[in-house]
């Protein structure tokens, strides 16, 4: 008897994806080890299946009430 994982095939693969400023290496690994183990623990999905993106922005990319982070920051260090 040949019973197919049913997360097995091209039709299941969870993509989580996050987007920020920039983050150490240390705290990518940590956001992804992290991410995957509690999808995988609330959905029941093996972790195995998750992949998990960090699209890192630049301050003069990312915004907030009309400012960019760029210019908040430049604000906050006088």
């Amino acid at each position: 008897m040949n019973i197919k994982n049913r997360y097995e095939g091209d039709d299941y693969m969870p993509i989580i994806t996050i987007e920020g400023g920039k983050l150490t290496k240390e705290q990518k690994r940590e956001l992804i080890h992290r991410f995957t183990e509690v999808a995988s623990e609330v959905t029941k999905v093996p972790s195995k299946f998750f992949a998990v993106t960090i699209k890192e922005l630049e301050d003069e990319n990312l915004g907030f009430a009309g400012e960019t982070v760029e210019e908040i920051k430049e604000k906050l260090r006088k």
